[in-house]
């Protein structure tokens, strides 16, 4: 028999959390993660079994890959979700906040996928999810270091899945709108880090960081988002899939800022994208 036991990253809050209590409701033997594993104590009330697991320490990794194998004889699914937005003008993001987020996004899912993926094969099954995100398909002005991470991850995903397809392991990518967690109060927060002495960005920093935040308290794109069950809801339908499609997007808000974008091409979106933020050395 094949392990279906599920590891998911990034846990403590939020899609992770929400993934985790959905699956483990609907009978997955689940292994829910965070780098405090003392924040994921009302997932165990709940029937998760817990582990610490900082994404960016391969170490850590490698130990959280190994105790599911010892318990369950390999990770079945993993659920790449722990992520976090960087966001300020390319030029005012410092190197050590780039490579930070990276490695969280991009490097620590990969690693990951490189530990679970021997079991999976050998197992002859396997389901990698990677949580993405509808800016996977385009970008927000002052979010292109995030969205690089998230462009990053559709673009490995793609290939990955052509590659272990034939291993009987599927690749499904998760692409969320504007969900209602702490995502976005942390967005707020990264900028600011890099808004306070931004030269001549700084004006613009500020208001990317306001424009964040009244995107997930108000207006258009707010109003089409949605909680994080309705991402775990679109996993565990994923999971149940016989053939599961390799992308999901969740909420009208991922639907409709992608069809946009693929509908306004790129001097359209820029004109567009003038509504909401200002252009630095110009406005």
């Amino acid at each position: 028999m094949s392990s279906r036991a599920v590891l998911i990253t990034g846990c403590s809050s939020g899609i992770g959390a929400a993934t985790a209590a959905h699956l483990v409701e609907k009978g997955w033997t689940v292994y829910a993660t965070a780098r405090r594993i003392e924040t994921l104590g009302e997932l165990e009330a709940k029937g998760c079994r817990t582990l610490a697991l900082d994404v960016t320490d391969e170490a850590s990794c490698r130990a959280a890959v190994e105790a599911v194998e010892a318990a369950e004889g390999a990770v079945g699914v993993l659920v790449n979700n722990a992520g976090y937005s960087q966001s300020g003008a390319v030029e005012s993001v410092p190197d050590e906040r780039v490579r930070a987020q990276f490695d969280t996004n991009v490097f620590g899912p990969l690693t990951l996928c490189r530990l679970v993926l021997p079991k999976m094969r050998e197992q002859r099954w396997g389901k990698i999810v990677n949580v993405s995100s509808m800016g996977g398909e385009f970008t927000f002005p002052g979010g292109g270091v995030y969205h690089a991470t998230k462009h990053a991850m559709e673009a490995l995903s793609d290939a990955l899945r052509y590659e272990v397809a034939g291993f009987g392991v599927d690749v499904i990518v998760i692409q969320p709108g504007l969900i209602t967690t702490d995502f976005g109060t942390r967005a707020v927060a990264e900028i600011d880090a890099v808004a306070a002495d931004a030269g001549p960005y700084t004006t613009f920093n500020h208001a990317v960081a306001t424009a964040s935040k009244n995107a997930y308290e108000q207006g258009f794109v707010a109003r089409l988002g949605g909680p994080p069950q309705a991402v775990a809801e679109t996993i565990g339908k994923a999971l149940a899939a016989e053939r599961p499609r390799p992308r999901y997007k969740v909420t009208a808000s991922a639907r409709v800022m992608i069809g946009l974008h693929s509908l306004a091409g790129d001097r359209g979106w820029d004109r567009i994208m003038r509504s909401s933020f200002p252009r630095p050395g110009v406005d």
